[in-house]
């Protein structure tokens, strides 16, 4: 029972963490008085946490890795469906390192490359949130 109620709280936390980033890309959306490069790495930032809550819930343990394409892969040992996700990790995943350096993106970030991005991320945590059953 012990095991059991603490995965629950560790999950709740990445679940948290998660939540708190949609938070702030909620901010950030309404105001647009940043560069839309931090949305689009802070909406990656909201899936990998979701990802890693899912991957806590169905095995106990989490990889440290970034892809979420390689999380989805470890999920779906337990869940054939997140194969339906691959478009959004796709989207989302060269925005965890890419944003980060110049050039990566020469033809630079646009809103509405952000706003697909959190459409991305939205898509995964309402993934993530129908699966995690206490």
């Amino acid at each position: 029972m012990k095991d059991s109620q603490n995965k629950k709280h560790i999950v709740g936390e990445w679940l948290a963490r998660a939540q708190e980033d949609e938070n702030n890309i909620a901010v950030l959306l309404k105001n647009r008085d940043v560069s839309p490069s931090l949305v689009c790495f802070i909406s990656q930032q909201m899936s990998e946490k979701n990802l890693k809550a899912l991957i806590l819930f169905y095995s106990g343990d989490y990889p440290r890795i970034h892809d979420l394409t390689q999380l989805g892969n470890l999920i779906s040992e337990y869940d054939k469906e997140i194969k339906d996700l691959k478009e959004y990790f796709t989207t989302l995943n060269p925005y965890y390192v890419g944003v980060r350096y110049p050039g990566d993106f020469p033809e630079g970030f646009t809103w509405l490359m952000a706003e697909n991005a959190y459409g991305a991320a939205k898509k995964i945590r309402e993934f993530v949130v129908g699966k995690i059953i206490f």
